[in-house]
């Protein structure tokens, strides 16, 4: 693309911070750089129509970690490191509900629920004795027992007989987030382009020279915000982990509300206007869903439609009405990756499937970086 005088002038030139990657992360990295610096020429580039990789494609859980995870995380890790992982989350949407406000991201506190399987026996009993133990741990995020036994009363089937129901998860609609946040980076002055792809950059003594999939720019910083793709960037350790999802056209009368985890967290689904959404099965073919590149696959889909009719729904009708995918940035620790890579290349990336819970913080800790 040979740009123009008055093109270049306007929107690559002067450039103070360059921010790859406009979904949760990136987009609160601009607020808080504009908040520190308002002088400052903020440019956030989007290789997607719309927020590629997970912002806009997650499935809108206000979560903190079902009973299973944190007992297997405790498995692997310090109580301590483990009460910080929970409180990094809880902290991080409240940041979230605070900055945007709960009416505009329909953030409702209904509850959220570990469905155990009727052949999980033994790791439901498991979590069950482990109750007393992970509520006095996490009493000091919550200051309330978190977690409770609760009886099947969604008439769920081929389950065991109760749920382990975590009080303070909620859901919110990611749409509504992401639009209101975009709205809001653009009304503090952010420049925001989209369908931009970063091919590469390079860093000299005074700048970072930028080369996209259009044109070529300097920028005094670069701040990588890209999470799931971000190994096509930068040689961290993050991994791109590919989500399948569907949700259902309207089902009258739908009495499911809640956010719900099932098989240890791999399968997930929830209440949203009427229908039921759900994702997961990236279990069945780890080493396939370990890609960069959106899609679906008849192995997941249909185990997806499988747990919707025998497990969800197995005396209601239903019609699946879309299907999508999302790529998540995982790796083999939970903590986000956020830090400096030189004196001008900045990363805040790897959410490990929790860019709900700790993307805004993270936006903003990578900010502060600079």
């Amino acid at each position: 693309m040979n740009l123009s005088y008055w093109e270049y002038k306007t929107w690559l030139s002067n450039i103070d911070y360059t921010i790859v990657g406009s979904g949760i992360v990136g987009l609160n990295t601009a607020l808080q750089l504009k908040k520190r610096f308002p002088q400052a020429k903020v440019l956030v580039l989007e290789k997607g129509i719309l927020p590629q990789g997970a912002s806009t494609k997650n499935a809108g859980f206000a979560c903190f970690g079902s009973i299973s995870e944190i007992l297997s995380d405790l498995k692997k890790h310090t109580e301590e490191e483990v009460l910080q992982l929970v409180q990094n989350r809880w902290e991080g949407i409240q940041f979230l509900r605070a900055n945007l406000g709960d009416k505009t991201i329909d953030y409702q506190n209904l509850g959220g629920h570990e469905v155990f399987l009727k052949e999980h026996r033994e790791l439901y009993q498991e979590c069950r004795s482990q109750l007393p133990r992970v509520n006095n741990l996490l009493k000091e995020v919550f200051k309330t027992e978190a977690f409770k036994a609760q009886d099947n009363i969604f008439g769920f089937e081929s389950i065991q007989q109760q749920y382990i129901t975590s009080t303070v998860e909620g859901q919110i609609d990611t749409g509504k987030m992401m639009e209101s946040l975009v709205a809001k980076v653009q009304q503090s002055g952010v420049t925001i382009l989209n369908a931009i792809t970063v091919e590469s950059f390079a860093e000299n003594a005074s700048h970072v020279t930028v080369k996209t999939n259009c044109f070529e720019f300097n920028t005094k910083n670069l701040l990588l915000a890209t999470n799931g793709f971000a190994a096509e960037l930068i040689a961290e350790n993050v991994k791109p982990s590919r989500a399948q999802v569907l949700i259902t056209k309207p089902i009258p009368d739908l009495k499911i509300k809640g956010t719900f985890h099932l098989d240890e967290g791999y399968y997930y689904f929830r209440n949203i206007d009427d229908r039921i959404l759900l994702g997961g099965g990236r279990n069945l073919d780890f080493k396939g869903e370990e890609t960069a590149a959106f899609g679906l696959t008849p192995l997941i889909q249909n185990s997806l439609e499988e747990i919707l009719a025998t497990v969800i729904l197995p005396n209601t009708s239903f019609e699946i009405e879309r299907r999508w995918s999302g790529i998540m940035g995982t790796g083999t620790h939970k903590r986000p990756i956020v830090k400096p890579l030189s004196d001008r290349v900045f990363c805040g990336v790897r959410m490990g499937g929790m860019g709900i819970a700790i993307g805004s913080l993270v936006g903003k800790n990578l900010a502060d970086l600079v």
